[in-house]
């Protein structure tokens, strides 16, 4: 495929409302590069770290303590730190993810699963930028099937990524992470179901890349 033909779709989207799953589908039928956990190792691995060390800090902002810490402890230039210990600031953090996505964008069409995707190619000749939302109670529903926890344990965590999600946004964009009018595309997930989500993408889609 010629690089003038390639294309990126990205999807911002609240925790339950199918991100991951409309992302694949979508990826499948277009036969194009999925990214998503494949960024989180590519990040790992820049920083020699474990996956499950950054996966946690995923689209968050840190505390003030906990920055103020990796700061003070590792930006010391008396104090030897292990390579292995080493922490990256939220903003390392981003800078390396915004490397990656900028350098899959590059080569090959894709999905590409948050992290500021839309905000980042933004210059992108034929970028797709997607938003995906959904009532509480079908976040719910979605969590608790596909994680296995009680309706508890699903509340606590929408209630937690809809703060983090957005501040996070907020912090490297400057934007307001729900806002429609940066986004080509935005879907209520619950209103519609993921399946029709796809295939309404996909119709978009066809018109859009023309």
């Amino acid at each position: 495929m010629e690089k003038t033909s390639l294309f990126v779709i990205t999807i911002n989207r609240q925790l339950g409302s199918g991100g991951a799953y409309v992302g694949q589908q979508l990826a499948k039928k277009l036969d194009i590069f999925y990214a998503d956990r494949e960024i989180i190792s590519q990040a790992a691995k820049e920083f020699s770290l474990l996956e499950e060390d950054l996966e946690e800090r995923e689209e968050k902002i840190s505390s003030f303590w906990k920055s103020f810490f990796q700061s003070y402890t590792f930006g010391a230039p008396d104090v030897y730190i292990p390579q292995q210990s080493y922490i990256p600031t939220d903003r390392e953090l981003f800078e390396i993810e915004t490397q990656i996505i900028e350098r899959i964008a590059k080569e090959r069409s894709a999905v590409i699963i948050g992290r500021c995707g839309c905000h980042i190619l933004r210059e992108h000749p034929k970028l797709i930028s997607i938003y995906l939302h959904a009532d509480k109670a079908f976040r719910k529903d979605n969590i608790r099937n596909q994680q296995d926890v009680s309706e508890e344990e699903a509340a606590r965590m929408i209630a937690e990524s809809d703060k983090s999600r957005p501040a996070y946004f907020r912090t490297f964009t400057g934007k307001d992470w729900a806002d429609a009018t940066q986004y080509n595309l935005s879907i209520d997930t619950g209103k519609i179901g993921l399946d029709n989500s796809v295939e309404l993408i996909m119709k978009y889609l066809e018109a859009a890349l023309k």
